[in-house]
C-alpha cells in the first residue's frame, strides 16, 4: 500500500471523525492543530487547571500529520542544542539535555497512568556507523553527549555491535537508554481520548486560516481566547503570514511485511532498540511490535512553495531508495517485501532549532521546529507551554521548565522561492554525494562537500 496516511493508521484503522466547529466560540485557551503538541499542551493545561475552558482546532482528524506518520522514536534528541550551548553557555544546555532525558520517561509514565497501550518498548536508542569517515564521526558525537552528562551512554566496536544487530559492515555504534520503540497512532489515540475525559473540547475538519491576538479563524467561525496556541509544526507554512515561518520537510518511510523466525534470527535485533546511522543523509528504523521492520528517511525533501501531501502518498522511487537502504544495512533480507509505504512533513525552522514561546504581549504561543525529534520533544514543549501560560496569568512563577535556553527562541525566516526549494534541494544533493563518496573512498574524514552543505543549511 502507497499512502492512506502511514502504515500506523492502516493497521489502526482512521478514527472516528469528532464534530466540527459549529460557529463563533469562546475558550479561555485554544489551541490550533490536533497533534502531539496540541494534545499534549490541552492535556497538562487541564491537568494543572480543571477549571479551563480548553479547545482544540484540528484541519483534518487528530493525529493527520507527522504525529501520525513519523517512526516512533521516543528519544532524548532536540534540535539545535549545540546551538543554544553557544548562545546561552554549556551549562544551561546540559539543562535542556537532561530535561530531554527526563521527558522520555514522562511519556511512558503517563502513558501508562492512563491505560495507553502504544506497543511502547524501552530499548534505548542504537545509532551504527559502517564507514571509516561514519565511525569518526560517532565517535565524535559519542563523546559530545557525554559532555552533556550523559554519563550512561555507551560505545561498543564492531563485535559488540554485531552482538546487538547485525548491520553489515558496521564498525561500531553508540548506545542510550534513554529512549523507546511505540506505534505513534495508538499513543495518539490514546492522548486523544484522555484530554476528552478531562472535558477538553476537539474539533475536527476545522482549518485554522490565521491568528491573530485572541483569535482563531475559521471558515466556520472564530474562536476568541485570551491565550492562542499555534502546534502546526510541519503544517504551519499554511497559516497567514507563516509561508516563510518554518520549512515543511519530507520524509518518507516503508514497512516491510513481518519477518520470519529465522530472518530474525540472522538480523539480531533482539532489544528492540530504535535503530540510526551516522550517515550524512541518516535514516531512522524500528523493529516494530508486529515483527516488521519500520525504515525513514529523506526522499523528496521538500515541495516548491512550502505545499504538504495530503494522503502520505510516496514517489516509486523513494520507495526503491528506501528499500534498497534496507538491502544494505540487512544484505540477508534479500527478498524481503514491502509492505506499505507513505510521507508526511516535519518543520524545520531557519535555525534548525526546536523553540517554545508565549508573547506576553499579545498571548499568542507556539511551539515547535523539531526537525524530526519531535515525539517526546513535544511533551516537553507541551509542559512548557502550560508553565508559560501559568506564569503569564498569575498561576505560577518561574518554573525549571521557563528558564530553559529554547525558550522564546528567535530566528529569521526561510528565504522566498525559488532560493529555499534550490537550498534545500542542493543540500540533499550534497549530501547523498557525501555519503556516496565515502562509501567508496572509505576515507576516515567526513567529505568536504557535506560541510557545504551544513553552510547551506544553517546548521
Amino acid at each position: 500500500m502507497n499512502g492512506g496516511i502511514s502504515f500506523w493508521y492502516a493497521e489502526e484503522g482512521l478514527p472516528a471523525p469528532r464534530e466540527p466547529l459549529q460557529g463563533d466560540a469562546n475558550a479561555d485557551v485554544v489551541i490550533v492543530g490536533g497533534g502531539y503538541t496540541g494534545l499534549w499542551t490541552a492535556y497538562y493545561l487541564k491537568k494543572a487547571a480543571p477549571f479551563l475552558r480548553i479547545t482544540v482546532l484540528e484541519q483534518k482528524f487528530c493525529g493527520y500529520g507527522a504525529s501520525g506518520r513519523n517512526g516512533g522514536w521516543l528519544y532524548n534528541g532536540i534540535a539545535g542544542r549545540d546551538r543554544y550551548a553557544r548562545l546561552h553557555g554549556h551549562e544551561a544546555a546540559v539543562r535542556l539535555q537532561e530535561a530531554m532525558n527526563a521527558t522520555v520517561a514522562e511519556v511512558v509514565t503517563v502513558a501508562g497512568a492512563e491505560g495507553i497501550e502504544a506497543d511502547i518498548h524501552r530499548g534505548g536508542v542504537l545509532e551504527v556507523a559502517y564507514t571509516p569517515a561514519q565511525l569518526a564521526r560517532l565517535k565524535a558525537f559519542h563523546a559530545t553527549e557525554l559532555s552533556y552528562g550523559e554519563k550512561d551512554r555507551e560505545l561498543y566496536g564492531a563485535r559488540e555491535t554485531a552482538d546487538r544487530i547485525r548491520v553489515a559492515d558496521a564498525v561500531g555504534s553508540t548506545w542510550t537508554p534513554h529512549g523507546a520503540r511505540l506505534h505513534p497512532v495508538k499513543l495518539l489515540k490514546g492522548l486523544a481520548a484522555a484530554v476528552e475525559a478531562l472535558g477538553v473540547t476537539v474539533h475536527e475538519s476545522t482549518p485554522v486560516t490565521e491568528i491573530r491576538p485572541k483569535h482563531a479563524v475559521t471558515p466556520y467561525g472564530t474562536v476568541r481566547a485570551p491565550y492562542v496556541l499555534r502546534c502546526t509544526e510541519g503544517f504551519t507554512a499554511s497559516l497567514k503570514g507563516h509561508r516563510r515561518t518554518w520549512l515543511p520537510m519530507n520524509s518518507s518511510m516503508i514497512a516491510t511485511e513481518p519477518l520470519t523466525a529465522a530472518q530474525w534470527e540472522s538480523v539480531g535485533w533482539e532489544g528492540r532498540e530504535t535503530l540510526g546511522d551516522m550517515a550524512h543523509a541518516y535514516m531512522y528504523a524500528q523493529r516494530t511490535a508486529d515483527g516488521r521492520i519500520a525504515l525513514g528517511g529523506r526522499g523528496v525533501p521538500y515541495r516548491y512553495g512550502s505545499r504538504t501531501d495530503n494522503d502520505g502518498r510516496t514517489q516509486a522511487s523513494t520507495v526503491e531508495s528506501l528499500h534498497a537502504l534496507l538491502l544494505r544495512l540487512f544484505p540477508q533480507l534479500s527478498g524481503i517485501a514491502v509492505a506499505h509505504a507513505w510521507s508526511g512533513v516535519l518543520g524545520v525552522p531557519r535555525d534548525w532549532c526546536a523553540s517554545v514561546t508565549l508573547d506576553r504581549a499579545t498571548g499568542l504561543g507556539w511551539a515547535g521546529g523539531y526537525v524530526g525529534s519531535g515525539v517526546a520533544t513535544a511533551n516537553l514543549a507541551a509542559r512548557t507551554l502550560r508553565d508559560l501560560v501559568q506564569r503569564d496569568s498569575g498561576q505560577s512563577g518561574e518554573t525549571d521548565l521557563t528558564t530553559l535556553p529554547w525558550v522564546e527562541h528567535k530566528v529569521r525566516k526561510w528565504e522566498p522561492e525559488p532560493f529555499r526549494w534550490l537550498g534545500v534541494h542542493g543540500m540533499y544533493a550534497t549530501y547523498r554525494a557525501a555519503d556516496r563518496r565515502e562509501v567508496t573512498t572509505h576515507a576516515a574524514q567526513s567529505s568536504r562537500i557535506a560541510r557545504i552543505a551544513d553552510r547551506v543549511a544553517g546548521r
